[in-house]
């Protein structure tokens, strides 16, 4: 008996071990801020790119990494300090590509990184190539002009009223990025996260109190023994009071509006779980991972004339399908779910947990409402519009005069 408990001692030492240096070696290859880091300040010092952040990473160090929040390795997230200032720092550690469809991003190559625009573009040439850009990204908006003079001021961080070569390399950089140039078109929007400043492709933004929907964070190693459907139970419990709940479900449902149909075009949500939203101290949603939300006219470029074999081959991120048309084994390009719909699945839960009981069954109805939209049916902008004022106008009632609101 002895042999035994000793052995099983053992096989439990062994294999908690085993898990917890899986779980580290994943953590260290998830988190590779000094190397973001050393590759921003060699092309900064070498004078390839240039901006108002660049200068506090790489010359006094006053902006710094802080807790790693990174969910992908060539996508890194972490919560830092800049001049006192709390921020979220994103940087890439690989090239970024406009759809990925669950293949791997190619590695950076240091040959071609920020090489454009190129020694002697003129500012009319680099307008030009952002108007492409945007072209082919948002379509033929009848305003893109406008976007790109807010662009263009956006990139002249040092505000002396001209573009330098290293700023309109790093603003070239950053707009291959669909959440920088969201937070661009959105940045007068009360749920869009501020932009603080940029080095290259790496750019801060304003820091996010509650940086998940719900729930509580836990070290990653005690995160490994809870089970699944207990740790749901515990998001559950760790939530904000139902009033405050439902403030912050109105800032998603406000977030829906703004990118549904905006000033340049519609974008889709394609991740819409819950640790990509946040919220304040004034349970203000902000959203904190705007990386899978893209723009409609470019998803649908990309994704019309991918092979599949079935409609599971047409998924980008993991919210927005289309359907597999089997006559061509092509995706079709038009996507199933609208944005309201998916804001709804995941508030469905959140919400309808500890409602208050006289709007209970009002509220489930409408939720349920909502989540059945589609994209193809009849009439769906009025059916859109009419359930989202419908649901807002349900939940600003019963909270307007608490002090939660």
């Amino acid at each position: 008996m002895r042999v035994k408990y000793l052995f099983f001692s053992w096989l439990v030492v062994f294999v908690g071990s085993w898990i917890i240096y899986v779980q580290y070696s994943t953590y260290t290859e998830l988190c590779r801020g000094k190397d973001c880091k050393k590759i921003i300040c060699d092309k900064y010092k070498t004078g390839v790119i240039d901006g108002p952040a660049c200068s506090s990473l790489c010359v006094t160090e006053t902006l710094y990494f802080g807790k790693c929040l990174s969910t992908k390795p060539n996508n890194q997230m972490y919560l830092g300090i800049w001049d006192n200032l709390p921020g979220v720092v994103k940087c890439q550690m690989e090239q970024a590509l406009h759809v990925d469809f669950g293949t791997e991003l190619e590695p950076r190559k240091e040959i071609v990184l920020f090489d454009k625009p190129t020694r002697g573009t003129t500012v009319q040439k680099f307008k030009e190539m952002v108007y492409s850009l945007f072209k082919a990204k948002l379509g033929d908006q009848g305003n893109l002009s406008e976007l790109v003079s807010l662009i263009l001021t956006v990139a002249d961080g040092d505000r002396d009223g001209q573009v330098s070569l290293g700023e309109a390399r790093s603003a070239w950089a950053l707009l291959q990025l669909n959440e920088f140039l969201l937070m661009v078109i959105l940045q007068d929007k009360e749920h869009t996260p501020k932009l603080m400043g940029f080095c290259g492709d790496l750019y801060v933004m304003e820091s996010v109190e509650y940086t998940s929907l719900y729930g509580i964070s836990l070290p990653w190693v005690i995160e490994l023994f809870i089970p699944s459907g207990f740790r749901r139970s515990m998001d559950q419990l760790f939530t904000p009071s139902w009033p405050r709940k439902a403030k912050i479900a109105i800032g998603l449902l406000e977030f829906v509006e703004d990118v549904f149909h905006g000033p340049y075009g519609n974008f889709l949500m394609c991740d819409t779980s819950a640790k990509n939203l946040g919220y304040n101290e004034k349970y203000d949603l902000k959203m904190v991972d705007m990386r899978k939300i893209v723009p409609e006219t470019n998803l649908k470029e990309l994704i019309k004339d991918r092979h599949c074999e079935s409609d599971l081959d047409c998924v980008y991120g993991t919210d927005c399908r289309t359907s597999c048309d089997q006559s061509t084994m092509k995706c079709t390009s038009e996507v199933i779910q609208p944005n309201l719909a998916k804001a709804c699945q995941l508030l469905k839960d959140y919400l309808l947990h500890g409602a208050p009981s006289e709007i209970q069954e009002e509220l489930e109805k409408q939720l349920y409402s909502c989540i059945a939209l589609k994209v193809t049916a009849n009439q769906m902008e009025m059916e859109h519009s009419l359930i989202l004022n419908n649901l807002k106008t349900l939940l600003w009632k019963k909270i307007s005069y608490t002090n939660d609101s």
